[in-house]
């Protein structure tokens, strides 16, 4: 087998092989607080594109960005007493807010304590309340749809970049309405938007469904979810929408006069995604030479690499680059012409490691033939390989919009192929469950690939449910969602044996 861009291959290890797509790729580091990441330009550019992307869906549905304090009161948290049981070992909590110099050392000063605690934002539902009992008065303030991209920490334990970090960057959206059914549709709504932004744009596709009581965000009456299948066969949760009910308004007394004349609590609503997606784009379409990004979010979707040999021939070259970059602009194609004194084959796997969409190499030869060579990084390899094509330059140029949607065609194509062959049916039994994941590792890190299964059940609650999940933990699964899209089903519960209500997917999961 030929040595492949990575030094390390998804089969032999696949948590060890993200690490070295993100650090090869160039996408983040870690930083010197422990859990934090550093995110370097080319990962910021992926970040940047999909913001700009989902801003748009966002605002093409009626919301409008705002932003809030990233320190939010102690007794704001407190309102919320479910809500706080779901992030309190996770929360930062400032009380002091001065240094002073003792001996030569800087110590916190005792006597600067805060009046109040201050908690860095885990999730802004209480400070955004807060303000929305401010801003709603009447059924005409209704509804009142917001979103924020921000910064959010939860001190997590395990960290991994992208994945899991203890500060990371998201966008949420908070909605008041004046019914349940407004509020409702919106939630599932904004879960349309998600799922149709991670199929169209992040090539990702995902099952959309609800999650069960027990996996419900803190204080939700329902939470929904987009769940996108890894190459290793884990469940990475990539959104979630969340249908809050009146519980929010309640804590928060977000009250409005109805057309009646009468108060009445409002109906909430919020929703999310992070750089997590990043880390799914990463797990779902990377191969063993890289990342490969989808050209809707690629910084850069063309990367020219010019064969510069130190010489004087070497400004006709970079001039025929050049005018081939602003041809391609012109198309509204990312182009870049990398012009940096280094040799051009390591420029090329460079930009290979970092997924750029196309690759084209340009030489002397090039130059007075009016030619190219290019690689598409979807499909770098005929087995062992390296694929690389020669073609006209016209040609190239006239062509290149149309082969940039080939490729985030073909990128979806591989990953639904995969999620569709990997989720196993007819099971029957939870013992058929353990015995198709296995015993779990110790650690749940590599080990053989696994999809998911899907099965019916009854839909328990309460200690039922609780005892369901515990035997799941002992294998590590959870239960990702039921899908929205429910076929007809006239069977028992696997876990239950009551009539079965709706199916469920099981897996294990990032």
């Amino acid at each position: 087998m030929s040595k492949r861009a990575l030094s390390i291959t998804r089969e032999a290890n696949f948590p060890d092989w993200y690490q070295a797509v993100v650090r090869d790729g160039d996408m983040a580091e870690t930083s010197p607080v422990r859990g934090c990441m550093i995110i370097k330009p080319w990962g910021w550019g992926v970040w940047e594109r999909i913001q700009a992307e989902l801003d748009q869906r966002i605002k093409d549905t009626g919301h409008e960005n705002c932003y809030f304090p990233l320190f939010i009161p102690m007794s704001f948290i407190a309102k919320e007493a479910e809500h706080v049981e779901g992030f309190a070992k996770e929360m930062a909590v400032v009380t002091h807010h001065r240094l002073k110099n003792e001996d030569g050392k800087l110590v916190i000063d005792p006597e600067a304590k805060l009046e109040e605690p201050l908690i860095v934002r885990p999730t802004s539902e209480t400070i955004i309340g807060d303000a929305f009992q401010r801003w709603i008065k009447s059924y005409r303030d209704l509804p009142l749809l917001i979103n924020q991209w921000a910064n959010v920490v939860r001190w997590e334990m395990r960290t991994r970049l992208f994945l899991r970090t203890t500060e990371f960057l998201w966008q949420e959206g908070h909605t008041a309405h004046a019914t349940r059914d407004d509020a409702m549709n919106e939630t599932l709504r904004m879960l349309e938007v998600y799922r149709e932004f991670s199929e169209g744009v992040l090539a990702m596709p995902v099952i959309a469904g609800e999650k069960p009581e027990n996996e419900r965000f803190p204080g939700a009456d329902n939470t929904y979810s987009i769940e996108a299948m890894m190459q290793d066969g884990k469940a990475l949760q990539a959104g979630t929408s969340h249908y809050l009910g009146t519980h929010f308004a309640e804590a928060q007394n977000i009250q409005f006069q109805s057309a009646k004349g009468q108060l009445e609590y409002c109906f909430t609503t919020s929703w999310g995604v992070s750089t997590r997606l990043i880390g799914g784009v990463i797990m779902t379409h990377s191969d063993d030479d890289g990342l490969r990004l989808p050209p809707k979010i690629a910084p850069r979707q063309i990367v020219i690499v010019p064969m510069l040999r130190d010489k004087p021939e070497d400004a006709e070259l970079l001039a025929y680059c050049a005018s081939m970059e602003q041809e391609l602009k012109a198309a509204g194609i990312r182009t870049l012409v990398d012009a940096k004194p280094v040799k051009s084959a390591e420029k090329r796997w460079s930009w290979v490691r970092r997924g750029a969409p196309i690759i084209v190499e340009v030489g002397g030869r090039d130059v007075a033939s009016g030619n190219v060579t290019f690689m598409r990084r979807d499909r770098l390899r005929d087995g062992d390989k390296v694929i690389s094509v020669t073609s006209p330059r016209v040609e190239f140029v006239a062509a290149a919009a149309e082969l940039l949607t080939d490729i985030q065609n073909s990128l979806y194509a591989e990953a639904k192929k995969r999620l569709d062959e990997n989720i196993v049916t007819g099971i029957s039994s939870f013992d058929a469950i353990a015995q198709y994941f296995g015993a779990a590792a110790a650690d749940d890190e590599g080990g053989a690939f696994r999809g998911w299964v899907k099965v019916p059940w009854s839909k328990p609650e309460g200690g039922e449910l609780e005892a369901i999940t515990d035997r799941l933990k002992e294998l590590r699964l959870t239960i990702r969602n039921a899908p929205l899209d429910q076929e007809a089903l006239q069977c028992n519960c696997v876990f239950t044996g009551a009539p079965a209500k709706e199916f469920i997917l099981i897996a294990r999961a990032y």
